[in-house]
């Protein structure tokens, strides 16, 4: 059929270029011309994609009457100018036929069973009936209508009815006044029935109805506009064309192609045309009455003119429209400027509830929630959340990934009430889930560094503790015994030289015991090899041949170490310590690099290893989180990239203060952490090296 129709309209297109001017009448070349071609194509890959569908047969059989008409019309047409009368007659049947089935498939049937291939309901049936009986009824007076007179005829010749019946003469108007009367009735019905489908359907089928409705509307509003203005038809034969490409998108396509953006652009390009031609003319004409003589001057003007007003008129249209499909907010960018400014004006732990504000509005539905997760081996999953509005029962679900890591999930609930189905629009989604992730990772990092913060605290108090009970129970115990041992001996010494001398024997074995408690206990406080080798020689010691089979080790160090802060030294030797460990305990390593770089306002410390790396599923352990607390502590940045096989990078950003000031993040006469805070672009974290991160602590 597809063939067959585009064959007939090549045939006709032929037969009409070599026609007399005098033959050629006007409408000769109609919207049926286009729907010919394009219909049966269309109708026909539905049909391999739907073999089924009823709307793809109705296209295709449309199609192919369209294609019937034009050929047996303008072969008509052609038969006349050579005189071939008889032939002529016989043409003007099948061309009339043609065109009663292609209208009442395409222009009545074809938007009921639209998009879906049925009916809204049963009730509509009328409608299809009317539209037959009034196709019907007009078809039947064509063929029997008496031969009109050829004076006022449009061509030189009258084709001679066979079948006229010249008693319906005087009824003649009154029964083509009441056909097409129903026919307007019916075509305005299946149209209203695309309007009461889009009220009516859900979110989805909203988009997917309004692509026929948009269709079928713009050819309706060109026909009339090609009534009024027959120079202008040329639009509604070309719409004609696009109408079946529309109904292709609204079966196949209709989520990845929102109508709702191709009748916002339809909509920002026709009123610019018409207000800025309007205005140019206008211009144009004013000029040249008050500066006659100079056209060049009055075109200038109006091109200026024109230029001026032609970007504040797009965005006001674009305003105009973006408010008439989607509410105050319909733009995603301004969307996601809103939610830049809504996260920026508030604590990042406190930044969920003005972020779902907007979501909310932004994607138009009744209720949005985000649940953050928990990043922490043994807490429970959910650590934060907001919720606006009712998300319903099964809500759609999309997560929240920051770096190839998900810190939570986002919750749409069911559209609101609005004309099309923003909620389900992926480009507004796709530009707004990663700045909620960024917030939900924020969100997360700030309960995970107040938890960071009370562990810090719990232990040392539990630190505290323990030094009072080593030094009350262990030393001060051992010194009280001591000067008892020492008071003894004092009182032997005369009578009892070999007593004094076991009791002084049993003094001296107790001060070496002291001696290695007290060195336990400053061990504990502070490696000792910091302060008698600098931080980078105690790197290099901690690094040493201890393990014959372990991996081969270089420190490398650049810049001046002498006066760092003491926090940020034990910080550094205690991260670097755990990182070789699990390089030598669980990477299988055999070479391990540690670079120490002291910059103006940081210290970065660099270990990296040619291990088995990450594994895709990892818990962070006891160690990691060691890290992670000391790096917290001081309001650094810890990073630890690496893809199995590839190795592990343990990077450490450490803020250095200027001359005299207290580290940040440090408490300093009782006063609260300072917290820090990452800027950057969204899903990017400042001072990551890159690779996927495990986790970054601000």
């Amino acid at each position: 059929m597809g063939v067959v129709s585009a064959v007939l309209v090549a045939a006709a297109l032929l037969i009409l270029a070599g026609l007399p001017a005098q033959w050629r009448v006007p409408g000769t070349v109609s919207p049926l011309m286009p729907a010919g071609v394009t219909f049966p194509v269309v109708g026909a890959f539905l049909i391999a994609y739907r073999p089924r569908l009823t709307l793809a047969w109705l296209m295709c059989a449309g199609g192919l009457a369209a294609a019937v008409h034009d050929f047996c019309h303008i072969a008509m047409l052609a038969s006349m100018a050579r005189g071939d009368l008889a032939l002529a007659e016989f043409l003007r049947f099948p061309a009339q036929a043609g065109w009663a089935v292609s209208g009442i498939t395409l222009e009545t049937l074809l938007p009921l069973y639209s998009p879906d291939g049925r009916l809204p309901s049963p009730r509509w049936r009328a409608v299809v009936l009317l539209g037959v009986a009034s196709v019907g009824t007009e078809t039947a007076r064509q063929f029997v209508r008496p031969d009109p007179p050829l004076e006022g005829y449009p061509l030189p010749a009258v084709v001679h009815n066979p079948l006229q019946i010249p008693a319906l003469a005087p009824y003649m108007p009154v029964i083509g006044t009441l056909a097409w009367t129903a026919i307007g009735v019916s075509l305005a019905l299946a149209a209203l029935s695309l309007l009461l489908r889009f009220r009516r359907a859900d979110p989805a089928g909203r988009r997917q109805i309004g692509w026929p409705l948009f269709a079928f509307a713009g050819y309706v509003v060109f026909s009339l506009l090609g009534l009024a203005a027959p120079g202008l038809v040329w639009l509604s034969i070309v719409w004609a064309a696009l109408v079946p490409v529309a109904i292709v998108f609204s079966v196949t396509r209709h989520r990845l192609y929102g109508i709702d953006t191709v009748v916002s652009r339809t909509f920002v390009a026709a009123g610019l045309l018409v207000v800025v031609g309007g205005v140019y003319f206008g211009v144009a004409a004013l000029s040249s009455l008050v500066v006659s003589g100079y056209d060049q001057v009055a075109g200038l003007a109006a091109a200026l003119l024109t230029g001026a007003f032609f970007q504040p008129l797009r965005r006001m249209l674009q305003r105009a429209v973006d408010r008439l499909l989607y509410g105050p907010v319909g733009d995603p960018r301004v969307l996601a400027e809103r939610l830049v400014q809504e996260v920026r004006r508030g604590d990042p732990a406190q930044a969920l509830e003005p972020v779902i504000g907007v979501l909310r509005e932004g994607l138009a539905v009744q209720g949005v929630a985000v649940e953050v997760t928990g990043g922490e081996p043994g807490l429970r999953a959910g650590v934060a959340g907001a919720v606006s509005g009712q998300v319903g029962d099964s809500p759609r679900e999309v997560p929240l990934v920051w770096h190839g890591e998900r810190v939570g999930r986002l919750l749409v609930g069911p559209p609101a009430p609005r004309r099309f189905p923003a909620a389900h629009d992926e480009r507004v989604l796709a530009t707004l889930v990663p700045y909620a992730a960024d917030v939900a990772h924020a969100v997360r990092l700030a309960a995970d560094l107040q938890r960071s913060r009370e562990r810090i605290l719990a232990a040392r108090e539990e630190e505290r503790r323990r030094l009072r009970r080593d030094l009350h129970d262990g030393l001060g115990r051992t010194l009280g015994e001591m000067a008892a041992a020492v008071t003894m001996a004092r009182a032997s010494l005369r009578s009892s030289p070999e007593t004094a001398d076991r009791l002084l024997r049993e003094l001296r074995s107790g001060m070496d015991t002291v001696t290695h408690d007290v060195r336990q206990l400053v061990y504990g406080l502070r490696p000792p090899a910091l302060d008698d080798l600098g931080l980078a020689a105690a790197l290099r010691a901690l690094t040493g041949p201890d393990d014959p089979e372990g991996p081969a080790t270089a420190v490398h160090d650049e810049g001046d170490l002498a006066d760092l802060p003491a926090a940020v030294e034990v910080a550094v030797y205690r991260i670097a310590q755990e990182a070789l460990t699990n390089a030598r305990r669980h990477a299988r390593a055999t070479r391990v690099r540690v670079e120490l770089r002291r910059e103006p306002a940081a210290l970065r410390l660099l270990v990296t290893d040619d291990g088995v790396g990450l594994p895709p599923e990892r818990r962070t352990g006891l160690g990691l989180t060691s890290m992670r607390e000391r790096t917290a502590e001081l309001g650094g940045i810890c990073v630890i990239t690496g893809e199995p096989g590839a190795g592990t990078t343990v990077e450490v950003t450490l803020p250095l203060p200027a001359h005299g000031a207290p580290v940040d993040g440090a408490p300093v006469d009782g006063a609260p952490p300072v917290r820090r805070h990452l800027a950057g672009p969204p899903g990017q974290a400042a001072g990551m090296s890159g690779g996927a991160a495990d986790f970054v602590v601000s």
